[in-house]
């Protein structure tokens, strides 16, 4: 029987309420507690640490938005034991609401939530953290993620195990971000010189300088490159329809949220004018967020941001709820080091319906911190197969860090 998205919207309604869809946490999870040899004691937080940084970039990155930073927070977890769970936060506050310094602030009252805790007990402690804020998604997934450090680590297993192996690597895109055309098509070819296959390009001024930068961009990598652009809200529903229009030529994979997040009518105008497939990112953040774009039938596919989600377990009911509703989905990120990407990483493999990557910001950093964690060559993702999100820190950088 083929199922409308009305009757998969009762469905799943239905289930949610059943069965606590949005608190519910991964069967290999449960698995792992059962398979753990540390005793009860040993395994609960005692400590919180946070560590704000600022990541210096090789170039300017510019998006429609304006210019992106990392205004970052590393997060350290420690169980009575000496075991180390790593999170980090990037919070970028035209999309995520929070900053460096409200991350700072908040994380006090987090670690008031998670000391004493049990990591396998994740889902009580999300729900704990989600009760003392609305916001601050950045922070409370940095927390989170360092918690699945933590999880896997005690079970000896991947955090990508605990959440169903589906894959060993994926592909990943690089950005070129906004600049003259010429630029942006050096820039492009460069990706491609190192052994990138796919290509993201900013767009989201007018339609007509947006369709120059592509076709100079096209010209210049050739027709075997994958082309996938990001307007960042930039445009009108009715630049949008003809910006696509012109664009269609050049071959473009998908367009990310060509309007304003709120304007989900407008999303839909264009959804049904384009023949390119369009993306939500900043219109979605939450499963509830979700629903309404399956609801609204105004987009293909959607982008799940970890920072945007407020977690790991968040990120992969928004994919699961995509995948009931035969939506395609996307990792992207804001600009994490490889901590962040690395735990965005283990959601792409244990996800069936995540076809796309977008993990990308590390290339954008003058330093890299992180030892371990995703190994990037051609454009293919692969992790070490470590316990937990299997990285660490540099500590000789760290000790150039203050905790707050």
């Amino acid at each position: 029987m083929e199922i409308t998205r009305k009757g998969f919207l009762k469905g799943i309604a239905g289930a949610a309420m059943a069965t606590g869809l949005f608190g519910r946490v991964p069967a290999g999870l449960a698995e792992a507690r059962e398979t753990s040899t540390a005793t009860p004691k040993q395994v609960r937080i005692v400590n919180l640490e946070v560590f704000p940084f600022n990541m210096e970039a090789k170039q300017v990155i510019r998006i429609a938005l304006g210019t992106m930073s990392a205004e970052n927070v590393l997060v350290r977890l420690s169980t009575a034991d000496g075991l180390v769970g790593w999170g980090e936060s990037s919070p970028y506050s035209p999309v995520t609401g929070d900053t460096q310094a409200t991350n700072v602030a908040m994380a006090k009252k987090l670690a008031e939530i998670v000391r004493g805790k049990d990591p396998f007990d994740i889902g009580r402690i999300i729900a704990e953290m989600d009760a003392a804020t609305t916001g601050e998604p950045a922070i409370k997934a940095a927390v989170e993620m360092a918690i699945w450090d933590l999880c896997g680590k005690l079970a000896g297993r991947p955090v990508c195990s605990l959440l169903g192996n589906y894959r060993d690597s994926f592909e990943t895109d690089i950005t070129v971000y906004l600049d003259r055309p010429e630029t942006m098509a050096e820039k492009a070819q460069a990706i491609v010189d190192s052994g990138v296959k796919t290509v993201k390009v900013k767009v989201g001024e007018t339609p007509e300088a947006d369709i120059e930068r592509l076709r100079t961009v096209r010209d210049k990598v050739g027709k075997d490159i994958t082309l996938r652009i990001d307007a960042n809200q930039a445009w009108t529903p009715n630049q949008a329809v003809r910006a696509l229009k012109g664009l269609d030529k050049y071959d473009i994979q998908l367009c990310e949220q060509p309007v304003a997040y709120w304007d989900w009518d407008g999303l839909k105008f264009v959804h049904n004018n384009s023949a390119i497939p369009i993306m939500a990112d900043e219109s979605v953040h939450n499963p509830h967020d979700a629903i309404e774009a399956v609801r609204r039938e105004a987009v293909d596919m959607i982008n799940i941001k970890l920072m945007k989600s407020g977690g790991i377990l968040q990120a992969v009911h928004i994919a699961q709820i995509a995948e009931a509703a035969n939506m395609k989905c996307m990792l992207g990120c804001m600009n994490e080091t490889r901590v962040g990407l690395t735990a965005a990483a283990h959601v792409v493999l244990s996800q069936r319906n995540v076809l796309y990557a977008d993990l990308d910001t590390f290339t954008e950093h003058k330093v890299d911190p992180v030892i371990g964690g995703m190994q990037v060559k051609d454009g293919i993702v692969r992790l070490t197969g470590k316990p937990g999100l299997g990285l660490d820190i540099d500590p000789a950088w760290l000790k150039t860090l203050r905790a707050a």
